[in-house]
């Protein structure tokens, strides 16, 4: 269910973020706030050169294989990209206890969309969450080098991105009991309606 949604989102903004992407992001850092740079240094720490050959839900099944967690921190995934989006799209860069920026100070129009889930950022983005995560929920957890050798990354890299990642969440990792339900029931809707697509 999990990398069927992941698939769709990776799908959707692949066609719709390529140029026009990076330019909103060369024109937006020309007047960007040191904080906005530092957020948007985070983000793309994240970005591929190339595409990975293994498909989502082949590598969302090696990580289960080989770095067996539990179902909430495949779940907290959602919720943790969720939160990484809003904060950067909204332009709420702000970190160390200063006021975030009100979303009706800041129109969307004035923020391009910084963090986009596209297939040069997502297996990244996974196994750093699936780290993060995987710390914070369980009990018993693995070290890194298991995770960036699942991963496929160096043990360094995945190390620098699991700190850009809590960076990006602002450490902000607690997830309530009833918004990790409700992000299950959303997944669980939208498996549904795609069953529903396929042909009988």
């Amino acid at each position: 269910m999990l990398s069927a949604l992941l698939q769709k989102i990776v799908e959707a903004n692949d066609m719709l973020h390529t140029e026009q992407y990076d330019e909103s992001i060369q024109a937006a850092n020309r007047d960007a706030s040191p904080g906005q740079n530092r957020f948007k240094a985070n983000v793309l720490a994240f970005h591929g050169r190339n595409i990975p050959a293994i498909s989502l839900h082949a590598y969302l099944t090696r990580i289960l294989k080989y770095c067996p967690v539990t179902n909430d921190v495949f779940l907290s995934l959602l919720v943790y990209f969720d939160r990484i989006a809003k904060r950067a799209n909204n332009g709420d860069f702000s970190t160390f206890g200063q006021p975030p920026l009100q979303p009706q100070e800041t129109p969307t129009s004035l923020h391009p969309q910084v963090f986009v889930i596209d297939s040069y950022n997502i297996h990244r983005l996974i196994i750093s969450g699936i780290t993060v995560a995987s710390k914070f929920f369980s009990d018993v957890f693995y070290k890194n080098s298991r995770y960036a050798k699942v991963g496929g990354l160096p043990l360094e890299e995945l190390n620098h991105l699991e700190i850009q990642f809590l960076l990006l969440l602002d450490f902000k990792l607690m997830i309530q009991v009833e918004e990790m339900n409700r992000y299950g029931d959303l997944l669980l809707k939208f498996w549904k309606r795609e069953q529903l697509k396929q042909p009988n």
